[in-house]
């Protein structure tokens, strides 16, 4: 059909009213949650204009989270899972199997490590609660068994005899893997494969996670512990640089990076049991391998994984609108980020509350909030 004058303007006008429509759709962004405090501190001027306020609140659903402060790392693990048994019953009882997955299992930095008394308090609270198998689950290979040993693991698997225990490392059972659809630096579709345990329905998954700064998204707690520990590096024996890591493909720049993350929570957050940080001696600093020790002495539980971090942030003092992965959990409905909705129950965030030292490079970590400078503003 022939574009007449009248036609030309007619098009020109319909589509200038759809884009009005969508700029104040844009605009209307609703207000940030209760608890998060306005962007502190020395920011990169590069960040842009986004903040907080671009938070979504897309869950009225409240969470509970356990808040343990004393001087026994294993009774406070113990105290948070029993703070919050109520949540945990009845999405344990259906299982077939505990998951545990430990955080940074090398012989080399304890400190970065979960420790066996993490784990001891773990299996004291099941001990009573559950009869099935529980797997500690470590991609690290040859390093993870290492690890069992130098932390002393092996005496604790037989400290607890009632339970059927084993070790297992994923990337050593070849085929055995889900396929993640994530996006490269360049904004390409990639696979990345990651162990088939921690997509499995059967899986009760509990993130043994230690409370740490971090050198990409700010702070890593229970969702980072297992969402960059369920990609798998290269079989052990196979000579094959560690480049080739499929964890490798979620450090493809700060935006990427982040998104990457929110897809990997997406798909493994159905089986997700227990969100548990360690913070007897949390990391600040150039976290999560080069960082300091804070002899903070808190432990924290939810079965909402995200309030759980979300709490875990306000006790060492770090903005909720920083983390981006975090943000993106909640804009997407995984889990609830507004503190006016979460039950902390146990001791109080004002209480233990502590100021961690941040990355030195933090600033470059919150562009993902900015604009995006490399494309053009108009094709």
């Amino acid at each position: 059909m022939p574009v007449t004058r009248r036609l030309f303007f007619a098009r020109a006008g319909a589509i200038a009213a759809a884009q009005g429509l969508v700029l104040k759709a844009q605009q209307a962004l609703p207000a940030p949650p209760p608890g998060s405090g306005p962007t502190s501190g020395k920011v990169d001027p590069r960040v842009g204009t986004r903040d907080v306020a671009r938070l979504y609140n897309y869950s009225d659903r409240r969470a509970k989270v356990a808040l343990i402060k004393g001087d026994s790392r294993r009774r406070n693990i113990y105290e948070a899972l029993v703070a919050i048994d109520d949540q945990i019953q009845p999405v344990l009882k259906p299982r077939k199997y505990v998951l545990i997955k430990p955080n940074g299992l090398d012989p080399s930095r304890q400190l970065i490590s979960t420790q066996a008394d993490t784990v001891h308090g773990i299996l004291d609270y099941l001990a009573p609660r559950f009869k099935g198998p529980v797997v500690v689950a470590e991609c690290g290979g040859t390093g993870s068994r290492q690890a069992t040993s130098d932390f002393g693991w092996g005496k604790l698997f037989a400290e607890h005899k009632s339970f059927d225990i084993k070790l297992e490392v994923p990337n050593e059972a070849p085929g055995r893997y889900a396929v993640l659809q994530g996006i490269d630096y360049d904004m390409h579709p990639i696979p990345i494969r990651l162990g088939a345990r921690f997509v499995d329905p059967d899986a009760f998954l509990i993130s043994a996670a230690v409370m740490k700064t971090h050198n990409m998204v700010v702070a890593t707690m229970s969702i980072k512990n297992v969402v960059l520990g369920a990609p798998l590096p290269p079989p052990p024996g196979e000579n094959r640089p560690m480049a080739e890591s499929e964890k490798r493909k979620f450090h493809v720049g700060i935006r990427a990076g982040n998104l990457n993350m929110y897809l990997a929570m997406q798909r493994m957050h159905h089986n997700w049991g227990v969100g548990l940080i360690d913070g007897f001696e949390g990391m600040e600093g150039n976290g999560p391998v080069s960082g300091t020790p804070v002899p903070h002495r808190i432990a924290l539980a939810s079965t909402d994984f995200l309030a759980a971090d979300r709490v875990g942030l306000e006790c060492m003092g770090i903005d909720a609108g920083w983390p981006g992965y975090l943000n993106y959990a909640y804009e997407g409905g995984l889990g609830q980020y507004d503190l006016a909705k979460i039950d902390v129950v146990g001791a109080r965030i004002a209480d233990v509350k502590r100021k961690y030292r941040l990355h030195a490079d933090v600033d470059r970590m919150l562009e993902w909030r900015g604009p995006m400078q490399d494309l053009p503003p108009t094709l």
